[in-house]
């Protein structure tokens, strides 16, 4: 095991070396507490020895930065007699044990034995928790596809630390269940999970749901109301449709999130949060910070893990899962006994493209049930739109004598390029992988065929 020693007394450092070595320990050194959060985070140590009272930054503030910063391993700081209140202190900021100073070989020793043996059964309850099947893993989760079973994956590892991940995917893909998946593998699991949708809230209301307001910031504010960081503190908050959240309100979250702390609207002192920040978006970012609709500072600060779900129409081998899934849901939550789904109406759920991806299918399956007279569901009881897509061909006529394969493509093209755009209701990117096109050449031939 790796050991890092972080005191400005060369003789304590010296002394302490030698007798974990002796023990076989592999063993570090650092003369203050910017040194040594500098080689804590390069190193990463299982165990790190810190005294409390040190120079340039103390044992105390070394512990809340290494922590922020994800760090994982025990720490077990070293205190002066007569510092035991600050020992305390450290253990409730996450310190995993203390030694009074001066201590002896065998105190020594046996702290760091004990701290070892915690590592070990940590690591032991990962490995169980890894090997666990992937269905009881990813919980109601429904994940064949590789790509969705690697988004996952990812999921469940970053789960493990505070840093802050970014969902990236079309609307109706499952972001929300992946955020919630996050937090319940953390360990904030017993805290609050507080989500909340950008773009579903007024401006000029968003500001007062993040951070709350005290008595008279505004007229009607007739009591003080905590925000949504300060109700999560502790837990996780999502927000959802990030891509939506107005530029004012960015630079606000950017210093909640690079301070730790919040004020209210019309207050005047700040308040301490611990939330771990989950964000998501049906939108492109990158191109978003391209054309300043949001802030390369803080999508950098937002996305330090990012985490894509692809569309259902890249995952059909996941429909007849999802459909069953769905049909069990609904025959509880409705008290009724639909067996299935017959084969001629698999065979529409498997080719339909879903623009509205497992949302809209849900929704199709909630229809269905509905109106289903029988035991399965048939072709009769899905949406028209499923059973009967538009041909594209349709209301192009064809003369006997023009039967040119370059002329009539660039009409099916053009017919294919609307029906696109009209099913994912005017989208282009999503138009574009429809299409199975890219961005920029969906943009050209929209022109071409001034579609717009």
């Amino acid at each position: 095991m790796t050991v890092l020693i972080i005191d400005d007394e060369p003789g304590l450092r010296q002394t302490v070396s030698l007798i974990l070595a002796e023990e076989g320990y592999t063993v570090h050194t650092a003369s203050d507490g910017e040194e040594g959060l500098a080689k804590a985070n390069e190193l990463e140590p299982d165990i790190i020895l810190c005294d409390v009272r040190m120079p340039r930054l103390s044992g105390l503030d070394f512990l809340d930065r290494y922590k922020q910063a994800g760090g994982r391993g025990m720490v077990i700081v070293m205190t002066a007699y007569g510092s035991i209140e600050m020992a305390v202190d450290a253990m409730k900021r996450g310190a995993y044990d203390y030694l009074p100073k001066p201590f002896g070989p065998d105190q020594l020793v046996l702290t760091l034995k004990k701290a070892e043996e915690r590592e070990s059964l940590r690591q032991e309850v990962t490995r169980l928790r890894e090997e666990v099947g992937i269905d009881r893993r990813f919980r109601d989760i429904i994940a064949k596809a590789p790509a969705m079973q690697r988004a996952l994956e990812i999921a469940v590892k970053v789960a493990r630390h505070p840093s802050p991940a970014l969902i990236t995917g079309e609307s109706g893909t499952g972001k929300e269940l992946v955020a919630r998946l996050i937090h319940s593998e953390s360990e904030r699991s017993n805290a609050a999970f507080v989500p909340l949708n950008c773009g579903a809230i007024p401006e000029n209301l968003l500001e007062s749901e993040l951070f709350g307001y005290v008595r008279g910031a505004f007229t009607g504010a007739d009591r003080e109301k905590p925000g949504l960081f300060e109700v999560a503190s502790g837990g996780t908050i999502f927000l959802d449709e990030i891509g939506d959240m107005p530029h004012p309100l960015q630079v606000k979250l950017l210093r909640v999130l690079q301070e730790g702390q919040v004020r209210r609207l019309g207050d005047t002192r700040n308040r301490d949060v611990d939330v771990r920040l989950i964000s998501a978006t049906n939108k492109n970012l990158e191109e978003e910070i391209r054309t300043g609709g949001f802030r390369i500072d803080l999508y950098y600060r937002i996305a330090v893990v990012p985490i894509h779900l692809v569309p259902l129409r890249q995952r059909r081998e996941e429909i007849p899962l999802l459909v069953r899934h769905f049909v069990e849901q609904y025959n509880r939550r409705l008290k009724v006994q639909i067996s299935g789904v017959d084969p001629d109406a698999m065979q529409h759920l498997l080719v339909y493209a879903w623009p509205g991806n497992v949302r809209e299918l849900e929704n199709t399956i909630e229809r269905a049930i509905v109106l289903c007279e029988s035991t399965r569901i048939t072709p009769v009881d899905l949406p028209a739109n499923i059973t009967t897509p538009v041909s594209a061909l349709d209301g192009i006529e064809l003369a006997d004598d023009e039967l040119s394969v370059k002329k009539h493509s660039a009409v099916l093209e053009k017919r294919l390029i609307r029906l696109a755009l009209e099913r994912t209701g005017g989208n282009k990117t999503r138009a574009a992988d429809l299409l199975e096109l890219s961005s920029r050449a969906l943009l050209y031939k929209i022109r071409e065929y001034e579609l717009g």
